[in-house]
């Protein structure tokens, strides 16, 4: 895959903090779009979801973008992830999935992803600072699971679509299909989002990439692109 060469990483939410919020959306960031909800130190042990690769529409130059579940990275600057990645390089896309612990950078997960995929993420505090990170792809009938150590403050799950970044810039934010997020868990149980734990993302001045509301039992939703 042409992306092995490519430093990317994800990274923690960039709150703009002099933009207003859109709406009910109660945050606003140059990299994250989706919901996030925040606790006490030590909150957060399990997070999960699932969610649709999502289909890429040809840019001007390359752009970048990854579905993803975590636990921190707002409000901290840790974060333990995993999701998909979707990328327009040179007029090709690029569909892979992929773990990630701050402050290294992404690994990839060497298994086929193809857009309209079903994903299933789970990430899990074992025993001490050791969490299983698991991927499932459903659709393709592989799961992917990896033990790793991770000592962060716990104090934020989420379900985000993010522009990452590459070779130390923000990346300009792939034209995507929606992603529908669905079966949304904070330890184990409906995390009830509501409409002010959601975020947009803006970049140039630009929405482009905005969260639906929830549904009314607080775990699904639609994160839709300035293109959709």
């Amino acid at each position: 895959m042409g992306i092995l060469k490519i430093d990317k990483w994800n990274h923690t939410c960039k709150l703009e903090t002099s933009a207003k919020p859109h709406r009910n959306i109660g945050w606003v960031s140059s990299n994250w779009s989706g919901y996030s909800i925040t606790g006490k130190k030590g909150t957060f042990k399990r997070v999960s979801a699932k969610w649709n690769v999502p289909f890429l529409r040809p840019s001007q130059g390359a752009s970048y973008s990854s579905a993803w579940i975590g636990i921190d990275g707002y409000g901290n600057n840790s974060l333990i992830q995993t999701g998909t990645g979707h990328d327009f390089i040179d007029g090709k896309a690029y569909y892979y999935a992929w773990w990630e612990i701050l402050p290294a950078s992404v690994t990839l997960i060497p298994l086929p992803v193809q857009p309209g995929d079903r994903m299933h993420a789970t990430i899990i505090k074992r025993s001490g600072s050791i969490w299983l990170i698991c991927l499932r792809n459903s659709t393709r009938n592989w799961t992917f699971r990896t033990s790793q150590r991770y000592t962060g403050p716990q104090t934020s799950a989420e379900w985000i679509v993010e522009a990452p970044q590459v070779n130390g810039e923000l990346a300009q934010m792939a034209r995507l299909s929606p992603v529908i997020f669905s079966c949304c868990r904070a330890n184990g149980r409906s995390p009830r989002l509501i409409s002010v734990d959601g975020g947009i993302m803006i970049q140039d001045l630009k929405i482009t990439s905005i969260p639906s509301n929830p549904n009314r039992a607080g775990d699904r939703f639609v994160v839709k692109s300035d293109h959709s």
